[in-house]
């Protein structure tokens, strides 16, 4: 690509699911002091920024996604002086940073909801939020029946009579964005950030803000028609139109600034169109390309997926942004590691089908991985991908702390099993989680079997999964075919994916039951899995200098 291109075009991030990524000050809960403490770590892996989930001060009914001030660091995790320094840091490692902001909602404990709770009906503080009378004879009935992504309806009922509307927990009251003060308010606070050095936002459910003013039923619940593209719905509170409004307004901010800060949004959408919509050029500069962390382990799924997302968003001049894993998704050596690896449908429950199979699972994911990072555009790592960690199934009943579990009455295990804190080194829990003497468990227990998964038993082992994660980013970094781009798809038989890019690399990966000849080359520059007389092995990828 361009030496001239903005950075975030091509970049590989990191994802540091804040809670368990490393705890510096033996609490068992991960915090800023932790993620410094490991910046060499990160600096030596090879990307180019982290992402970090929410760090604001907050009751923690989600983990933070429940924001009770957007200007101040929960003392869980450290102080604004601390993120500043930590910012610093990162800067100085050559590693940029990209907190999350959470607009669509706020937490209960928010200044705003409770001066909205103590105005009462018909105030002005309550038209920051989604307020309304209920259905029925007394109004005992909800304003429709949207139902929460936490499981049971999206309304609860106030003593005064009146509703309000949280499309995930309780206590995450959605805001009114149709309102000014709303929009104000949000562009203030990333200009709090920005000033402190951030370098741009991964912006949770962009695609939720807007509601149907009239706030109308559910359309009709369709069924994923197997092989068929999916056909956007007139949703009344997701993917609205207006939505575009609010992120145009935010670009102005961010060209404020100087350095080329970038926005990411977490944006489902129905087809490729309506995901190019947010990322167009005087909009957000990146969206989650989550088509592709949903299609099945198969050659003509991914193809697709591939050739659909960068036409869409080459269209629209944006580069794609691919994902695998992250903290609300079950592990995808789990996901890979059944007999079937299914597609997965967006707001729906992802089942695994059948009895795991890790070792399976992990060859794909090493597979997946250098297709992922083969393809134009950028990439997120979630952390512990590079170590090959699975979703831990297994975590007792009486730990599960993800508000699903409550919601759903315990149907709904929640994301919990993506969510354990990473293993660092050590033969026993906490596996250097915490500090040494720690007495606090880490906050979600480790498995027994994770001492051959820490970064200090991986590193130097050339067949180790973080080996390759590393190979693989240092090779991308510094080949002119790979980051932003085109690709080429090259002739190969049923079952195998070819591609090329520009100058001479190609990526060959084989999802066929049957041994495939690797193509003419000049060298073999990393496999995912070791390569006997030039036959790739099934579910294992290549990389070629041609």
């Amino acid at each position: 690509m361009s030496p001239t291109a903005p950075w975030w075009r091509s970049a590989v991030i990191y994802q540091v699911y804040i809670r368990s990524f490393a705890d510096g000050n033996g609490d068992g809960v991960g915090d800023i002091a932790g993620i410094r403490s490991r910046l060499p770590y990160l600096k030596s892996l090879g990307v180019d920024a982290i992402w970090i989930n929410p760090w604001y001060k907050s009751p923690m009914a989600d983990h933070g996604y429940d924001v009770a001030d957007f200007r101040e660091i929960d003392p869980l995790f450290g102080t604004v002086a601390e993120a500043e320094r930590l910012i610093e840091e990162a800067h100085e490692h050559g590693i940029r940073v990209i907190p999350d902001i959470v607009p669509n909602h706020t937490s209960d404990r928010h200044a705003w909801f409770q001066a909205a709770l103590a105005a009462g009906p018909g105030s002005p503080e309550r038209e920051r939020y989604v307020f309304r009378e209920g259905r029925g004879e007394d109004g005992s009935l909800p304003p429709n029946d949207w139902v929460s992504c936490f499981g049971g309806p999206a309304w609860t009922r106030l003593p005064d009579g009146e509703w309000y509307l949280h499309l995930f927990a309780p206590q995450q009251p959605d805001l009114n964005w149709q309102h000014p003060e709303v929009r104000r308010e949000f562009e203030s606070i990333l200009r709090f950030w920005f000033s402190r050095g951030v370098d741009g936002f991964r912006i949770d459910v962009a695609h939720g803000l807007i509601k149907h003013p009239e706030l109308p039923d559910l359309p009709a619940r369709r069924e994923p028609d197997d092989g068929q593209p999916w056909q956007h719905v007139d949703h009344p509170h997701w993917d609205r139109d207006e939505v575009h409004d609010v992120y145009r307004a935010w670009r102005r901010v961010a060209d404020e600034f100087p350095g080329d800060r970038s926005f990411v949004a977490e944006a489902w959408a129905d087809t490729p169109e309506r995901l190019a919509a947010y990322v167009r050029e005087d909009g957000l500069h990146t969206a989650f390309n989550f088509d592709f962390l949903m299609a099945s382990w198969d050659p003509k799924d991914l193809r697709t997926v591939i050739d659909d997302s960068l036409a869409m968003l080459g269209s629209v001049g944006a580069p794609a942004t691919w994902v695998l894993s992250n903290h609300d998704v079950v592990r995808h050596p789990s996901r890979y590691g059944r007999k079937v690896a299914r597609r997965w449908v967006a707001n729906e429950r992802y089942e695994p089908a059948g009895p795991l199979d890790l070792e399976l699972g992990i060859r794909r994911a090493r597979a997946a991985a250098l297709l992922m990072l083969a393809l134009p555009g950028g990439a997120y790592v979630y952390q512990g991908e590079e170590l090959g960690l699975p979703e831990v199934e297994d975590l007792p009943e009486d730990v599960l702390q993800d508000p699903v579990w409550e919601r759903s009455g315990h149907t709904d295990r929640g994301r919990d099993g993506c969510r354990v804190p990473i293993p660092w080194a050590g033969r026993r829990a906490p596996y250097g989680f915490s500090p040494e003497g720690a007495t606090a468990a880490p906050w979600l227990p480790q498995p027994a079997d994770w001492a051959s998964r820490t970064v200090e038993a991986q590193t130097g082992d050339e067949t180790s999964v973080l080996e390759l994660y590393r190979t693989a980013l240092h090779l991308r970094r510094e080949h002119p075919a790979l980051g932003d781009g085109t690709l080429t798809w090259l002739d190969a038989p049923e079952g195998v994916l070819a591609l090329g890019r520009d100058p001479g690399f190609v990526c060959v990966v084989n999802l066929s039951a049957e041994p495939y000849p690797l193509p003419d080359h000049t060298s073999v520059l990393l496999t995912s899995g070791p390569v006997e007389n030039g036959l790739l092995a099934p579910d294992q990828a290549a990389w070629l200098a041609v």
